[in-house]
């Protein structure tokens, strides 16, 4: 096992490789030795007789709260594109893996978490679960894969979610595709020595984790379903448009505008909490899932979709909406464009293109 400070901890319990994010103080956040850790350690898995991979955080917190964001900010634009392209060699490994790779989603689980486990063989989260894609709040759009779930959730909750920067708890995340099934907290512990003693084959690890698996909460946001679809159904129906950039950033420019207004009638929180997320980020978000399911991309598409358009992204209100947000905290972003009406849809074709 790797010393206690190390930013990672791994060790091999049985039939299991344990990977431990050991930043806890900071919520388990992303940084690229830490990356880096994960790449050698779910390499050395796959070959060492290993049957699984878990996934877990240390301390009471969370998985992961993301990538080191304040970090990225102050690095500038490239170290932040360095740092993601190796990220999301990471996420991709967690599904293409040839053992299993098992999220324990406990906790905070945003962002980077949601790369690190949401395309896992098994997502499993419990009562103090907290999933997000909240990109939208600091200037880029949601990455590691995460807009593929947000497109692939049912009907348009995934949208909602995305330009609202919302969470959602264990139920919501199971309802909405991020997460397979729930297990109690204080279980956590019991099932990864079950799964070290018995988790021979991908038989006996579903079995295993079945047996620990009860009811998960009823979902809040499916209840509000049939709302949001009406809404956002009624803001994204358009004439059919070509995948090409400009047509799309156009596209996705008027949804945004139709969106905000319809909301400002039937749910005006809705339109508020919109229009204090970067513009820019709010219509390339649109494009972005719509693209990706309109195309049915796969998560290695969509992850090079990610690494071309947050890294334009970094260079724009990213910096701006860290200071904001984590760094003063005074959450009063300059975004620039300042309004979606003042967002012009070559801008996003810059954006956006080439499509691929």
């Amino acid at each position: 096992m790797e010393s206690n400070d190390a930013p990672v901890l791994i060790d091999r319990l049985g039939h299991i490789t344990r990977v431990t994010l050991n930043r806890p103080r900071a919520i388990n956040a992303l940084t690229l030795e830490m990356v880096e850790i994960m790449i050698q350690a779910l390499e050395h898995a796959a070959t060492d007789g290993s049957r699984a991979v878990v996934i877990t955080g240390a301390g009471d917190r969370g998985l992961c709260g993301g990538g080191d964001i304040k970090a990225m900010a102050q690095d500038g634009a490239q170290h932040a594109h360095e740092f993601i392209e190796r990220e999301y060699v990471l996420d991709l490994m967690t599904q293409e893996l040839a053992i299993p790779v098992i999220g324990f989603m406990d906790g905070i689980t945003m962002g980077g978490g949601i790369g690190l486990t949401g395309h896992a063989a098994h997502r499993i989260v419990t009562e103090t679960s907290r999933l997000a894609m909240p990109e939208t709040r600091i200037g880029i759009v949601p990455d590691v894969g995460g807009h593929l779930l947000l497109a692939n959730a049912p009907g348009h909750l995934g949208e909602y979610l995305a330009v609202s920067s919302g969470q959602m708890d264990a139920g919501d995340a199971i309802a909405l595709g991020f997460a397979d099934v729930f297990v109690p907290r204080d279980r956590l512990p019991e099932l990864t020595t079950a799964l070290a003693e018995g988790g021979e084959d991908a038989e006996s690890i579903e079995r295993i984790i079945a047996s620990f698996t009860t009811a998960a909460p009823e979902s809040k946001l499916s209840a509000r379903q049939r709302e949001i679809d009406e809404l956002f159904g009624e803001a994204l129906s358009a004439p059919s448009f070509s995948p090409a950039a400009l047509d799309l950033g156009e596209w996705a420019i008027a949804a945004a505008l139709r969106l905000v207004a319809l909301a400002e009638e039937r749910m005006p929180e809705v339109a508020s909490t919109i229009r204090e997320m970067s513009p820019t980020s709010v219509i390339v978000t649109l494009a972005q899932i719509t693209r990706t399911r309109q195309l049915g991309l796969t998560l290695e598409q969509v992850l090079r979709d990610d690494l071309r358009v947050c890294s334009r992204l970094f260079q724009r209100d990213f910096v701006e909406g860290v200071r904001a947000r984590v760094i003063d905290k005074d959450n009063a972003p300059a975004w620039n464009p300042a309004t979606l009406e003042s967002v012009e849809a070559a801008d996003i074709a810059t954006i956006i293109n080439p499509v691929e």
